[in-house]
């Protein structure tokens, strides 16, 4: 359902929780049934020990839903093509190598990935989009094969994506962000409106409390992983196939988004304002985001538009490609 006014959505209720207590924390994409039987039973364990926080109840949707894309990608024969292990390029910003894949001719299309995910959390759309599109997709730093940073920031994010914008030297650029990729698309279409035509984003927020599960009411304590966190060797090796480029430091990086999500304000309520371009904010309608939240976002920008995809949880890019391929094209090229 897309609302270009004043149409009222539907509802949304979803809740993962989780081990590490992150927002998509150790979504380390390619699930591979990373969660053996023993850590699902730690989930649970901890998930009662802890009553779970709003920032542990972000793991158990993302891995049940990377787990059936996982199989569904066995069974169906689909992903033949290895994203983001497929050759790409490296480009040097603020001093870090920063991994990134091109595909398909056109207009740029720069896709930005969420949190604790890589390009291949694309796989899906890719290949849509490229008939379309001259697909960019950039690891973010510290994440699939790009070199991670001293710090983590909503802000920093954009920067690197409007870094890559200049060195290679587009013209223009749609851009799609998913997660945390999405509130950093959102402040590049601020920081860069020369550059960016239109933006879409899903499972976006700008603020800690817009999460289903934040409960006001409960004072939550941000914890970090310890330097000796272990995982068991079956699911070290995994996480080892993902942090590629950081293999001796995925604990940092995690915990670094841990305290980037802990923020109570992702940027300022008075950059909608400034948003000149087109801009789509596409919701699941069982997204962990709450979905007045998004109506929220999308009444705020002067041109905004809204989309809510039905039966869909955060993970539209897995559980929606088609669709949200479809919708993506039709916007961009209308």
């Amino acid at each position: 359902m897309v609302a270009n006014d004043t149409q009222t959505m539907e509802t949304i209720s979803i809740s993962d929780p989780s081990l590490i207590q992150t927002r998509n924390a150790f979504a380390f994409k390619n699930v591979k049934i990373f969660l053996s039987k023993s850590i699902l039973n730690q989930v649970r364990q901890n998930s009662k020990k802890y009553q779970v926080n709003y920032l542990m109840n972000k793991l158990y949707l993302i891995c049940f839903t990377m787990i059936c894309c996982f199989f569904g990608e066995q069974s169906l024969g689909q992903s033949v093509i290895p994203y983001g292990s497929n050759g790409g390029s490296y480009v040097t910003i603020f001093n870090k190598k920063i991994y990134y894949e091109e595909y398909g001719k056109g207009v740029p299309l720069i896709m930005l990935e969420g949190g604790m995910k890589s390009i291949k959390d694309f796989s899906f759309c890719i290949p849509e989009l490229m008939k379309h599109f001259r697909v960019i997709a950039p690891d973010d730093p510290g994440q699939g094969r790009s070199e991670m940073l001293d710090t983590m920031t909503y802000d920093l994010l954009a920067d690197y994506a409007s870094k890559l914008i200049d060195i290679l030297k587009l013209d223009s650029a749609y851009v799609i962000g998913w997660s945390d990729g999405g509130i950093a698309a959102l402040i590049l279409s601020v920081k860069r409106p020369d550059k960016i035509k239109k933006v879409l984003v899903s499972g976006a927020n700008y603020t800690k409390d817009s999460y289903v599960s934040y409960d006001s009411a409960r004072k939550d304590s941000l914890e970090l992983l310890p330097p000796g966190y272990q995982l068991s060797p079956e699911d070290q090796k995994w996480a080892d196939s993902y942090f590629i480029a950081n293999r001796a430091n995925w604990r940092k990086i995690v915990n670094d988004r841990k305290v980037m999500w802990d923020q109570p304000y992702y940027f300022p309520k008075e950059l909608f304002s400034k948003m000149k371009i087109p801009v789509m904010i596409v919701s699941g309608d069982r997204d962990m985001i709450k979905l007045e939240h998004s109506i929220e976002m999308y009444r705020l920008i002067k041109k905004g538009q809204l989309c809510i995809l039905p039966n869909t949880s955060h993970d539209v890019f897995n559980e929606r490609p088609e669709l949200i391929s479809e919708i993506a094209t039709h916007f961009f090229e209308k």
